[in-house]
């Protein structure tokens, strides 16, 4: 007999069938930090592509999806992307939530259509796009090659 049994409680919901509880003011205050500009892996694109002396401009809104960073003289539109929230695939930082998983797929998919359709509209534009990914922002020699590579015109594994 289970504790919940023994107190004459009803078995505890599956985690997919849980109620949407109000958000706790904790749960708020998390999620009230997450930022959707000068991220942590953002500035660390920035301060590389600064140290390889690239110039570049930051969150041009006039361009579809408002890319992270823009080095015109390369025509090439960076975006600098969580694993969680945009789903690199194989990543480990590429997970779901055990509860509400239907919401959050949703939001996970719409996320990944958005993002698909902001990268086709500016190759239609004739630019380059390159996601980087939190987890490549974690070696600073690998993001150095990456970024040297895809701005000498060599980078077919790092373009998206």
């Amino acid at each position: 007999m289970t504790i919940r049994q023994d107190l004459g409680l009803p078995p505890r919901p599956e985690a997919d069938e849980a109620p949407d509880a109000p958000p706790t003011p904790a749960r708020s205050a998390l999620m009230g930090r997450i930022r959707g500009k000068n991220t942590t892996p953002e500035m660390v694109v920035r301060r590389a592509a600064h140290r390889l002396g690239l110039r570049f401009r930051i969150q041009l809104r006039d361009m579809p999806g408002t890319p992270d960073i823009v080095l015109r003289k390369h025509s090439l539109a960076i975006f600098v992307h969580g694993c969680f929230w945009h789903r690199h695939e194989g990543c480990r930082r590429c997970t779901t939530p055990k509860t509400r998983t239907e919401f959050w797929n949703e939001k996970f998919r719409k996320n990944v259509e958005r993002d698909q359709r902001d990268a086709d509209a500016l190759r239609r534009l004739g630019w380059k796009v390159l996601t980087i990914w939190e987890c490549q922002t974690k070696s600073p020699k690998a993001l150095d090659a990456l970024l040297i590579a895809v701005t000498v015109g060599r980078a077919s594994h790092g373009a998206h």
